[in-house]
């Protein structure tokens, strides 16, 4: 049998009973990073052979591992933290197990996505689970564009420096909508910061430490793409001040006070050059 285990994703404490027991019969852990499973390991005082399984080899360890499994043997696997096969290596050995008709099983845990859903704030059921924004400018464009889709809670992974860059994303995507950054999850200095889009944009001005999730509750149907910003702008105008407009787009449109603001000029300025004209 091969256990792909949960392991805490910050707090030693959150290691379960189930998982200790099994980190202890298996006959062998394969572990995304050994220098690290190696430190859990010693605090729980388990001693096994531990052999790596990452990104790069999981592919060519699948075969090691079915290898063993045929003999007979009890293997775990652990990721450097949470449950494996999710933005984590270990989908692939599930896979090569079901291809193999091999028995293989979840020893459940800490979750940082099921963490992240709860302690946002927002409606955690149903949510969507997106993993890493991609890097690439057209995957990541496309990945935005689901979102921005998407009628429910929204969760993605980010790294501490690219975090007010995917805030940045997200809002010129999806508007000023609800949100949440979730950093550090249980450990000593867990934070959860709620507001619109743009107010997190601000709040991360600077690059925060630790891991972290954000949370984002698109509004499709009240998308800045459902109505023409121009032509919303254009109305305003005609009964309103720049600020009084300004304020009043931001609300219709989810977008930035600042972003109304620069629009509000910019058609103001447009109008009053067409009047002159």
């Amino acid at each position: 049998m091969l256990y792909l285990v949960a392991t805490p994703i910050g707090n030693l404490g959150d290691i379960t009973l189930r998982a200790i027991e099994t980190l202890r019969a298996c006959d062998a852990v394969y572990c995304e990073d050994t220098r690290r499973t190696a430190q859990l390991m010693n605090h729980l005082g388990i001693e096994k052979p531990l052999y790596s399984c990452h990104t790069h080899n999981e592919r060519m360890r699948s075969v090691e591992i079915i290898a063993a499994l045929r003999e007979g043997k009890e293997l775990a696997y652990v990721s450097d933290a949470g449950m494996p096969g999710v933005s984590d290596p270990g989908a692939i050995l599930a896979q090569a197990c079901v291809e193999n008709s091999l028995p293989y099983t979840v020893v459940p845990g800490a979750s940082a996505v099921l963490t992240a859903a709860v302690l946002s704030g927002l409606p955690p059921q149903p949510f969507s689970f997106f993993g890493f924004l991609p890097r690439e400018t057209k995957p990541r464009r496309e990945l935005l564009d689901t979102i921005a889709n998407t009628p429910h809670l929204c969760l993605l992974y980010e790294s501490p420096h690219r975090v007010r860059a995917s805030l940045q994303d997200l809002c010129d995507r999806l508007g000023d909508v609800r949100a949440a950054v979730l950093r550090e999850l249980t450990k000593k200095f867990e934070s959860v910061y709620r507001g619109r889009l743009s107010e997190l944009i601000e709040l991360f001005a600077e690059e925060p430490k630790g891991e972290c999730v954000i949370a984002v509750l698109p509004e499709p149907s009240a998308s800045s793409d459902a109505v023409d910003p121009n032509a919303c702008m254009d109305v305003l105008l005609e009964t309103l001040s720049v600020k009084d407009a300004a304020a009043a787009a931001a609300e219709r449109l989810h977008i930035p006070k600042k972003q109304a603001y620069a629009l509000a000029l910019e058609r103001k300025a447009l109008s009053d050059a067409q009047s002159e004209s």
